[in-house]
């Protein structure tokens, strides 16, 4: 008996291209929490801070630590009861809560346009920093991003 002859198939082998594997962002390369160029970078009570000027306002980029709380972390270097200040701005990562002097307390989890009146304590909640890109006028930002003077209820 004779044996048979297997025909071998010809097999082209498609060229597949590797993908690279991208590696996840290191908190250094993490453009929320690189350095801002052409800012001025202070730490206060815990927070990290980078403040750079357009035209009459101020553009800041403010990190707040996983525990940050303001009662804890900036009343004994602010020396008052509450912030006095208005925060303007976009709450790019994180979650904070935000609780008024008559015990109103909002709530902002990122991404989220936040606008924070004056008279407030305010914390971090979860594991990660907050960052928070604010706009202001130093002294002036209520009167000129006509905010309330103090929380109010409509």
């Amino acid at each position: 008996m004779a044996k048979k002859k297997t025909a071998r198939k010809s097999v082209t082998r498609a060229v597949v291209k590797r993908r690279k594997s991208v590696p996840r962002r290191s908190k250094a390369s993490d453009a929320l929490l690189a350095a801002v160029k052409g800012a001025d970078r202070r730490n206060i009570g815990h927070v990290q801070l980078d403040v750079g000027r357009a035209g009459t306002a101020r553009v800041k980029r403010m990190i707040y630590p996983a525990g940050f709380r303001w009662s804890v972390d900036m009343k004994p270097v602010v020396g008052t009861d509450l912030c006095m200040h208005a925060h303007v701005g976009f709450l790019a990562r994180g979650e904070i809560h935000i609780a008024y002097a008559d015990g109103c307390v909002v709530e902002y989890e990122a991404p989220q346009v936040v606008a924070i009146d004056p008279g407030h304590d305010g914390w971090v909640v979860g594991n990660e920093p907050v960052v928070l890109i604010e706009f202001d006028f130093e002294g002036d930002t209520v009167r000129r991003l006509g905010m309330p003077d103090v929380h109010r209820h409509a």
